[in-house]
């Protein structure tokens, strides 16, 4: 394979990829919003690049047969977790007195990850199909998503401290309108 195929395909990738991570981007903007430390960030990112290595790994390894039913099964999946996460979120702002039901730390962080990385899953089939270099593939999605994720929780931290008590409210808000879209797509 020569040089410009090579670089044809990376290109296609980094799209694909960046395409992917405006959701992480997107909910990482929402989680933001709630009081997080640099560390509980950094992990944040990780985890979510992580997510975004495996879920098309394991939708490449799948392959063509099952791609229609898990791919619509997933996006509503994902839909459905992010329209619980910014309810509880929207819940949580009212409620002072009460610890969040879901924060992005231990299982909390794996659900928050998971939903984010859903749709990269059925990329994977996709991308199954059509033979993408599988290593190439994943690690540009991992990274990419990994990096905007931590841009969009940067971003959210920043506004939080403009928005005070409604920043909460505000993320469960963006998570919500974004579980929506992902269910219902217009």
């Amino acid at each position: 394979m020569n040089i410009e195929a090579i670089m044809g395909e990376l290109l296609t990738l980094l799209i694909m990829a960046l395409a992917l991570g405006m959701d992480a981007f997107s909910v990482g903007l929402g989680m933001g919003l709630i009081r997080l430390k640099a560390r509980q960030i950094f992990y944040i990112g990780i985890t979510i690049g992580i997510f975004h290595i495996w879920m098309p790994l394991v939708g490449m390894l799948i392959g063509k047969a099952l791609s229609d039913t898990f791919g619509t099964i997933a996006t509503l999946l994902g839909g459905g977790l992010l329209i619980l996460l910014g309810v509880q979120m929207v819940f949580a702002s009212f409620k002072k007195d009460e610890k969040p039901l879901i924060t992005p730390v231990g299982f909390g962080l794996i659900v928050f990850a998971l939903s984010v990385s859903l749709d990269s899953f059925s990329v994977g089939l996709s991308l199954g199909i059509y033979g993408a270099k599988t290593v190439l593939t994943v690690v540009v999605f991992g990274i990419v998503s990994m990096v905007l994720t931590w841009i969009g929780l940067l971003t959210g931290k920043r506004v939080q401290a403009w928005l005070g008590s409604y920043s909460e409210a505000l993320g469960g808000s963006i998570l919500l309108a974004f579980g929506v879209k992902l269910i219902f797509p217009f």
